[in-house]
């Protein structure tokens, strides 16, 4: 068995305390349903269109991505969040190793998903790191460095989906790393200002150095030619990761298939957002419009119309 461990969580947002008292199981899949459908509103859309008997696992997944990463994130002290993060890791491993210990919601609602899905604890582990890893660096030097953070902190969370999905083929996982890389950087891509408040830059300096710009400028918000060439350059690069992974909408099944394609499309509007600006994302931070929004939600509610009605039948003459 293994040594108890301080699973208080002290010093997190409140949120994530956990409880004196261990849930049962109905009140910690509430919990993470609530999290789940109130925290990102994004989330919440996407999986309508999943089966109803697999949104309770997407909701565990997603209660433990998102608690993990507002432990790092939302926690201003460094020192703190760090020993946050590796109490975290300490809760995950007592999940797998000695599930009736649990206490937090997350965890607890977690151990049906895990074992009815066969879940490893690699890919909740490297999300653990990534966000260990946003403690000390906080500013990266080439495209080479966010592809390598995007495999522990985005890529996983698509390979859990694939899991949780019924699908375990590498192939697909690949596929899906495409998109989950993509996505991660069409999302720093959007949050340069706002990173740069907070003392981090995810736009890589290899391609800063290579178009002239420079972090000064940033600070100061100078927008000029040279950056909206770069910005053209990491945005078409972000759209190229989107489009070679979205050929997995085609291989799996049409319920999942509608979740994924509202992802890629979602990135796809955040870049086009970008585009839109005049690659300007010194002035403000792009937005998708509720009209674009609307549009998602329209094409993924045909897709998931096309799962449900059956096939038209053929008229021959």
């Amino acid at each position: 068995m293994m040594a108890v461990l301080d699973d208080s969580l002290v010093g997190a947002p409140e949120i994530y305390l956990t409880p004196a008292v261990r849930p049962t199981l109905s009140e910690a899949q509430a919990w993470c349903k609530h999290l789940a459908t109130t925290h990102y509103e994004n989330f919440h859309v996407a999986t309508f269109f999943l089966p109803a008997g697999l949104r309770p696992h997407f909701h565990s997944v997603y209660a433990f991505c998102r608690t993990s990463d507002d432990l790092g994130d939302e926690v201003a002290d460094t020192a703190t969040a760090t020993r946050l993060l590796g109490q975290w890791r300490g809760m995950l491993h007592q999940c797998f190793e000695a599930p009736e210990m649990s206490r937090h919601p997350v965890f607890v609602a977690l151990q049906p998903t895990i074992a009815a899905m066969q879940l490893p604890v690699q890919p909740f582990d490297d999300l653990i790191s990534a966000f260990e890893h946003d403690q000390v660096h906080t500013h990266h030097e080439s495209l080479e460095s966010l592809e390598e953070y995007s495999r522990y902190s985005a890529n996983p969370v698509g390979r859990l989906v694939l899991l949780v999905g019924g699908y375990r083929s590498e192939e697909l996982a690949l596929l899906s790393d495409e998109i989950c890389t993509g996505l991660q950087l069409a999302n720093f891509y959007q949050d340069v200002v706002e990173d740069d408040a907070r003392g981090r830059r995810y736009l890589p300096g290899d391609a800063m150095r290579r178009f002239g710009v420079t972090d000064e400028q940033i600070h100061e918000r100078r927008f000029d030619a040279e950056f909206r060439v770069m910005m053209q350059f990491l945005v078409d690069d972000a759209r190229a990761r989107l489009k070679r992974g979205e050929k997995i909408v085609e291989l799996v099944d049409r319920d999942l298939a509608a979740t994924l394609s509202l992802f890629v499309k979602g990135g796809y509007a955040i870049l086009d957002a970008i585009a839109a600006q005049g690659y300007d994302t010194l002035k403000a931070r792009p937005v998708v419009t509720k009209v674009a929004k609307m549009r998602l939600l329209g094409g993924a509610l045909v897709g998931k119309l096309g799962a449900i009605l059956p096939p038209a039948r053929k008229v021959t003459a």
